[in-house]
């Protein structure tokens, strides 16, 4: 095989993601593959547009946001467009997960407080019945 292209699997393999995944990135018009036969052969393109999917999905961007960021590739304006508004949303991104990260934080030391709580009770619960008295 070409180093310029490569099969499903090798891309499987290069990129941890199962087949029906890049079935689904070329169904939602996210990868180009070459097809030739039932055969598809990925370019070095689509291994860009993959790493930057793959990325973008890490991130908690949705698919439409990949795509419109990707679509962006070819403004004429030296990515600037494309860069721009990547970081648009990455800041937006990024806000969201410190906010959601406060909240879990938030959460976890209001369960730890509960569990000394209930520690306690079952601790003065299960005191004897004669030391009680």
């Amino acid at each position: 095989m070409s180093e310029d292209v490569m099969t499903i699997r090798e891309m499987c393999d290069a990129y941890e993601v199962t087949p029906r995944t890049l079935r689904f990135y070329e169904a939602k018009e996210l990868l180009f593959p070459i097809r030739e036969g039932q055969k598809r052969l990925f370019t070095k393109r689509d291994r860009a547009r993959l790493k930057l999917i793959l990325r973008g999905k890490r991130f908690g961007f949705s698919l439409e946001e990949i795509r419109q960021l990707l679509d962006l590739y070819h403004m004429g304006d030296q990515q600037l467009t494309q860069i721009s508004r990547t970081y648009d949303i990455a800041r937006e991104r990024l806000n969201d997960m410190e906010r959601q990260r406060d909240e879990l934080t938030e959460a976890i030391d209001d369960l730890k407080e509960q569990l000394k709580w209930g520690e306690k009770m079952i601790a003065s619960l299960s005191v004897p019945k004669k030391a009680a008295e």
